[in-house]
């Protein structure tokens, strides 16, 4: 099912300009080799894929020639499988081809994020842990992938520096104590907004508990001081597990009763997913 998420006005032209402009630069010098006749070409996936980024995809096309109809079989956050044929291009040969590997590309690259994501979110089914994105990111896409781990099931953390606090192991260093960092930051912050601070042992989870931190980020516990921690915390804050997540761990990280796993490889070890623009 396609997720909500609300991009800022203008962005996907944006990114979807930024692709376009970079490929086609001062002209298809290929696509002039051809005449400008009507075409139609059919978007066929070569793999098992979460589909992701639809809107950025039609966004590529329409900005060459908005002219180009394209009709899609599927939504965003379903899965499709190999050989399924995922929507229908139309329009004119010239700005149907010039677009193509723009339009493939951004959407190959959220649907692999959406496709990793749900992996990852497979993984814990059953458990009460829920997937988190970071700030890893690819520069520039930050929230093209955000909405794609959302297509994948997963969740969003922070989108950036702006909308939450996260105290990490660097702002710890300036000298200032668990309790006062976390004293400034309720003085600074909204009701609504994330305060969260990194602990790297149970010595500075318990600091961090009597100083009345409302979320913990445990920082490459292992699975055995995981399960310490939460018994600790006896669910006085919400819990996030970092730090040494794969696929052969999260399952036992998530049985550790955490609520939070956050997943770097999500969004910045990102395999594209194999789909073909088709030419009747």
């Amino acid at each position: 099912m396609r997720p909500r998420f609300k991009f800022p006005d203008g962005y996907i032209t944006t990114i979807a300009k930024r692709a376009i402009d970079e490929d086609i630069g001062s002209g298809d010098l290929t696509a002039d080799l051809i005449p400008d006749a009507p075409l139609k070409a059919r978007l066929i996936s070569r793999e098992s894929a979460v589909l992701a980024g639809s809107d950025f995809f039609d966004e590529a096309f329409r900005l060459l020639d908005g002219g180009i109809d394209v009709r899609w079989n599927t939504e965003d956050g379903r899965t499709v499988q190999s050989g399924d044929e995922l929507c229908v291009v139309t329009g004119r040969a010239h700005p149907v081809l010039s677009g193509e590997r723009s339009a493939i590309n951004l959407l190959q690259t959220l649907s692999g994020t959406a496709t990793q994501t749900r992996r990852y979110v497979d993984l814990i089914a059953g458990t009460n842990a829920r997937v988190l994105d970071t700030r890893k990111t690819i520069p520039g896409l930050r929230l093209a992938q955000k909405y794609a781990v959302l297509c994948g099931g997963g969740h969003n953390h922070r989108i950036g520096l702006f909308d939450g606090i996260l105290i990490k192991e660097n702002h710890l260093r300036s000298e200032t104590t668990i309790e006062q960092l976390i004293g400034n930051a309720k003085q600074r912050s909204r009701d609504d907004l994330l305060i969260e601070i990194e602990v790297e042992n149970l010595t500075e989870l318990q600091a961090a508990l009597d100083a009345g931190a409302p979320r913990i980020l445990l920082d490459n516990f292992s699975v055995e001081r995981l399960e310490q921690a939460v018994a600790l915390t006896a669910g006085r804050a919400l819990l996030e597990a970092s730090g040494g997540v794969d696929e052969n761990t999260l399952r036992a990280i998530a049985e550790t009763g955490v609520d939070f796993i956050s997943i770097g490889a999500m969004t910045k070890n990102v395999i594209a997913t194999d789909f073909s623009l088709l030419v009747e």
